[in-house]
């Protein structure tokens, strides 16, 4: 199994733990705030499990159907997750307007907030983690339920806040109104998610770093070529899918031309990780002014 699958994998086993605790949390007080809460760490749960059945999918190897891969599996899994965020955040809204209807008193509420904050620290924990996992791996699934999970953290700091005022003050109907308030965050961070993921889909374009990095490759390591041009570069997962020209002098071999090919393959390959090469061989006399000069 991949590091990203056992990651989100593992991000199933937190987000059932931490959901338990939130609900224990408002099992102990009554509160909505808590409840809404637990509501959205069970989001939580089904989305890592999103990841996890995505990031499968993204490692299958190419087939006669899919020629270029999977990758893309893990967009759809950060489109999902993204819609589950707005989900929770609806039922968070639809329970604090039940809530300022009928505000209730809080049971225990010092000791319901001790649970909900250990819970909080666990998810803040996980979600730092993962975070970085997924950016240093590349994995738009595991960086979507780093987000997530996040969002959470986000939604029980506030919960815990509101909780606390009403415990302090004695006004009931706070409760309900921060529930409203951090579902309108969450609802936001939902859209963002989901915006983000179908600019993937739609095969954005590398970095423009990331791109300056790749014709600095092509300039330093290809010498016997006059020149490359039309670089382009697509997202697609952990995978970045780079195709180019190179124009060779006319009189120069298949073979030779072929070895300057090889080379370049090799050298952004080992810079890019996950990096997929198409170079196209062009004569001399397709050389342009725009063109990345070899040197």
């Amino acid at each position: 199994m991949e590091r990203t699958q056992k990651a989100a994998l593992a991000g199933v086993g937190v987000g059932a733990l931490v959901t338990a605790l939130k609900f224990g949390a408002f099992w102990l007080t009554g509160s909505l705030a808590l409840y809404s809460d637990a509501l959205e760490s069970i989001i939580n749960v089904v989305a890592a499990a999103c990841a996890f059945v995505a990031l499968r999918v993204a490692a299958t190897p190419p087939d006669a159907d899919h020629p270029y891969g999977h990758h893309k599996a893990e967009y759809f899994s950060a489109v999902i997750e993204g819609a589950l965020i707005i989900v929770a955040a609806l039922l968070i809204l639809r329970e604090s307007y039940h809530g300022l209807l009928a505000p209730k008193p809080l049971d225990t509420p010092l000791l319901g907030l001790a649970v909900n904050g250990l819970a909080t620290l666990l998810n803040a924990a996980w979600a730092t983690t993962l975070m970085r996992r997924g950016r240093a791996w590349r994995s738009p699934a595991l960086v979507a339920d780093a987000r997530h999970v996040l969002a959470d953290v986000f939604t029980s700091l506030g919960v815990l806040a509101g909780v606390a005022l009403v415990a302090s003050t004695g006004y009931l109907v706070l409760d309900p109104v921060v529930a409203g308030l951090v579902a309108l965050n969450i609802l936001w961070s939902g859209w963002g998610m989901v915006r983000e993921s179908i600019d993937g889909l739609m095969d954005r374009a590398a970095p423009p770093e990331m791109v300056e990095q790749i014709r600095a490759l092509i300039s330093a390591h290809g010498a016997g070529a006059l020149e490359a041009h039309d670089v382009r570069t697509r997202h697609a997962g952990q995978a970045t899918f780079i195709d180019f020209h190179l124009v060779v002098p006319g009189e120069m071999t298949v073979a030779d031309s072929h070895a300057i090919c090889d080379r370049l393959e090799s050298v952004i390959e080992g810079a890019i990780e996950g990096a997929v090469v198409v170079i196209h061989v062009e004569p001399g006399d397709h050389a342009k002014q725009r063109g990345v000069p070899v040197l």
